[in-house]
């Protein structure tokens, strides 16, 4: 994709470029069409260095916590959910400052900043407070990053490319997170004996997530065509369509728990505890190889089927989930469950920049990926009470069934923003 030639590029898009209506402060021309392409992948490099960086702490995290601080579990659970909301929290206001300021790079590249210098100060972390105060800066800028990076995708891919362009973030994310407990496993073997092995781990791992820093200092280039039409004082998006589809994820996320109780479930069935890391491989791998053609499927035949076929899938693997018996079924189990990322998080990303005009993309996704994951938390809760009190198998049938009303619901939110297509005058874009 990054070595396309211009006019390959720009092609699909010369019918209805972004920023064809009159009024807008961008027109765009072949070049600066390549330009925002070249966007799409350095942003895509970008989510895989982050997320090698991220999830190579992620793992060996607890054990620093109580073998070398010797904090408590109390205390660990504390930092851990106060990161989680903190990362919430900052997705919304993010979002909407990236677009008040009409800056989505530079807001981008602090985010990162301030989780490389989380993550490589927490090696030389001494204490529970220090600890806590490094995890929280590395939340705040995973919650400052988020928003603009998706708006700012949406906004160099081009509506035809859209679905594609998350599902290449998607792979290169997903290929991150495999990369990156891999790699702290050979660390730690490589330094086996040493007295501060994890503290070395977490050095690396400061200095791999400086690369997103060059690569968007060099490779990225702002792009934000606002509109006259739809000025910033028009209102908020929490109406309209966003609203109704944002409404409908949620219904699917309180069904949708944490995959901890895969994990919970496959050893119910006598699955190897050993093989747990190798079927998650699987998973993350089926999800990666998957992620482009299906981001592509939807750019041709629309968000809202890709989106139900995910569902769909999810349906069906949580009620295998939820049935399964015999331990070699799990295999297959999570390799199927690893088509349902593929299929919903490109194209649902896809959509939400569909239903909000582009000068509030930065909203739209705060609001979009903070609620999803302020959702996670009593979705579940929930799971966990099922689980322990009525059986291993009712938080997967209960996610089956919430998927499948949210199926029903995505039937009343429309396929696109239909009013930005009336004001773009091309209402077949």
């Amino acid at each position: 994709m990054a070595n396309a030639e211009p006019g390959s590029v720009a092609d699909p898009l010369k019918s209805a470029p972004l920023g064809s209506e009159a009024g807008d402060v961008s027109q765009p021309n072949s070049d600066e069409v390549a330009k925002w392409e070249r966007n799409v992948v350095a942003l895509g490099w970008v989510a895989f260095f982050g997320g090698f960086a991220q999830d190579m702490i992620q793992p060996i995290l607890p054990l620093f916590y109580t073998s070398t601080l010797g904090l408590t579990a109390e205390f660990v659970g504390f930092v851990e959910g106060a990161l989680t909301t903190l990362v919430s929290v900052m997705r919304i206001g993010s979002g909407y400052l990236s677009d008040r300021l009409k800056r989505r790079k530079a807001m981008i590249f602090w985010g990162y900043g301030l989780s490389a210098v989380g993550r490589l100060a927490i090696g030389f972390a001494a204490s529970g407070p220090v600890v806590a105060a490094l995890r929280l800066t590395d939340g705040i800028g995973k919650g400052l990053k988020d928003a603009p990076r998706d708006a700012l995708v949406a906004g160099s891919a081009g509506r035809r490319k859209m679905g594609a362009a998350f599902g290449l973030q998607r792979m290169l994310d997903t290929l991150g997170s495999v990369a990156g407990p891999m790699g702290a496993f050979l660390l730690l073997r490589l330094w086996n004996g040493h007295p501060n092995q994890y503290r070395e781990v977490f050095w690396v791992a400061g200095g791999i997530a400086t690369v997103p820093l060059l690569i968007i200092a060099v490779r990225v280039r702002e792009r934000f065509a606002l509109s006259t039409r739809h000025a910033l004082a028009g209102g908020g998006v929490l109406r309209g369509p966003f609203a109704r589809f944002l409404v409908v994820m949620l219904l699917f996320t309180l069904g949708n728990s944490s995959d901890a109780f895969l994990v919970l479930r496959a050893h119910s069935v006598g699955f190897a505890p050993v093989l747990i890391p190798v079927a998650f491989a699987v998973l993350n791998l089926t999800s990666a190889a998957a992620a482009i053609p299906c981001g592509g499927l939807s750019d041709r035949i629309g968000r809202r089927p890709v989106i139900a076929m995910g569902w769909g899938v999810y349906a069906l693997a949580y009620l295998g989930f939820a049935l399964v018996r015999l331990p070699w079924m799990i295999w297959g189990l999570f390799a199927f469950y690893g088509l349902f990322y593929a299929l919903t998080e490109g194209a649902a990303k896809a959509m939400v920049s569909e239903l909000v005009p582009e000068e509030r993309r930065g909203t739209a996704f705060g609001l979009y990926n903070a609620a999803v994951g302020i959702l996670a938390f009593p979705s579940s809760l929930i799971a966990g009470i099922l689980y322990q009190r009525v059986s291993p198998a009712a938080p997967f049938a209960l996610g089956a069934a919430l998927a499948a009303l949210a199926l029903m619901g995505l039937l009343f939110v429309p396929a696109a923003n239909r009013q930005e297509e009336h004001l773009r005058g091309n209402p077949h874009i």
